[in-house]
């Protein structure tokens, strides 16, 4: 089914990492070493993407249990987003100059624990508690998803160096899974356990990963090197540069919908807030499954005509969320959402693998980075403007973030036939 389930058992014991003695300014196509990266060892660094995910979105899962959809405290929810962007920012830099140094391993295993601790922290920091402390346990959960995505991009390369469409999609198909598990732990503990419970039993994820990750078994070979010529010559390429537009805004769509959606849905249809976060987890569904259905159906359909309907189904279901009044409305107006929203992802996996053979995933990190922050700061803006104006902003930025997406997809295309 599609590129997604290339990846298996008798071939990941076999996948050849490229640059674990590659001298530095090589092609990764000319050197001749090998590396051996074994089943357990891949299977344990994609189901790293997972934790990144409970913890990316962490925050908009966790705002009815803080009240926010009471208070009307929109900038300071704001506020959340940008501690959290400013945590992701920073840590994603200090991991780079880091991993050298320390290796692969020791950075996981520090991330998972900065997680732990900031999960710890938020549960004691919970309203009525001053908002400016969960700003800062916010920033340590940012931090400790920075410096996860860091290492695991860096341990994939040998599974990257097989397949890079697959890689990026399987690990973007645990990533989805992992925000699903924050939904659906936050709708089943809400109402039966305080908040500062539920966070306790949320840091029980990051410390199992922690383990996972210091065992004396696990064995990353995925090294970290100096880019090679090619992949700096692609950093200046306006394909790269329009590559990581398209995934900034993309990502901030999807975030400000994963943000505020049970927030929104509070106030609009005065439900409750377990019913909220069983209609996040929907979305999240909707968007995951929507993804693996378009990996089965791209080589098969026209990109230009897929976008273009995906695009408009988004549209189409941001406008009938602002619409509507009841439970039922809100599912069908999820489900085009989401629905909508996924394709998107697998059109520029693909485009990777095709357009940027030869872009390691240390130097693709860079451009995930920069389309997380996107994914938080889009949310953030949300915060001031709701308090600007109404909660229906909310909807209204995806529709424009939307249209973007579709200008710069189609001047990808443009520019990759233009380039040859």
């Amino acid at each position: 089914m599609g590129p997604l389930y290339r990846i298996r058992d008798t071939e990941v014991g076999t996948i050849r990492g490229n640059v674990s003695s590659q001298p530095a300014g090589t092609s990764p196509a000319t050197h001749t070493s090998e590396t051996t990266l074994d089943a357990s060892t891949i299977r344990r660094v994609l189901a790293g993407f997972m934790l990144t995910g409970f913890l990316a979105a962490l925050l908009g899962a966790i705002l009815p249990a803080w009240g926010s959809h009471l208070r009307f405290e929109y900038v300071t929810v704001g506020h959340y987003f940008v501690g959290l962007a400013a945590g992701f920012a920073v840590s994603s830099s200090i991991s780079h100059r880091w991993l050298p140094r320390v290796g692969i391993a020791s950075v996981l295993v520090a991330g998972c624990v900065v997680a732990f601790a900031a999960l710890l922290f938020l549960g004691f920091s919970a309203p009525p508690k001053p908002a400016l402390l969960r700003v800062g346990g916010l920033f340590l959960v940012g931090s400790a998803t920075g410096m996860l995505n860091s290492g695991l991009f860096r341990a994939l390369g040998p599974t990257y160096d097989h397949d890079p469409a697959a890689t990026v999609n399987l690990a973007g198909a645990f990533f989805s899974a992992g925000c699903i598990v924050a939904a659906l732990l936050s709708a089943a503990t809400l109402l039966e356990w305080p908040v500062r419970f539920i966070f306790l039993l949320m840091s029980v994820v990051p410390a199992l990963f922690a383990l996972l990750y210091s065992g004396k078994r696990l064995k990353f070979v995925a090294p970290v090197s100096r880019p090679t010529p090619e992949g700096i010559g692609e950093i200046r390429n306006p394909g790269a540069i329009l590559l990581a537009l398209l995934l900034f805004f993309q990502f901030g769509n999807e975030w400000s919908v994963a943000g505020w959606l049970p927030t929104f849905l509070l106030h609009r249809l005065e439900i409750s807030p377990v019913t909220s976060l069983w209609l996040l987890a929907f979305y999240w569904l909707a968007l995951s499954v929507g993804r693996l259905a378009v990996l089965a159906i791209l080589p098969k359909v026209s990109h230009a005509r897929l976008l273009f309907t995906s695009a408009g189904a988004a549209i189409f279901g941001c406008f009938l969320l602002l619409m509507t009044n009841n439970v039922f409305g809100a599912l069908f107006a999820i489900l085009f959402v989401g629905g909508g929203f996924a394709s998107i992802y697998p059109l520029v996996a693909e485009k990777i693998g095709h357009r940027f053979s030869y872009y390691r995933p240390g130097l693709f990190n860079g451009i995930f980075s920069f389309a997380m922050v996107g994914a938080t700061l889009a949310p953030a803006s949300l915060g001031y403007l709701a308090d600007a104006w109404d909660i229906g902003v909310v909807m209204a930025l995806p529709l424009v973030g939307t249209c973007m997406v579709v200008v710069l997809l189609l001047l990808i295309w443009l520019e990759s036939k233009i380039g040859g």
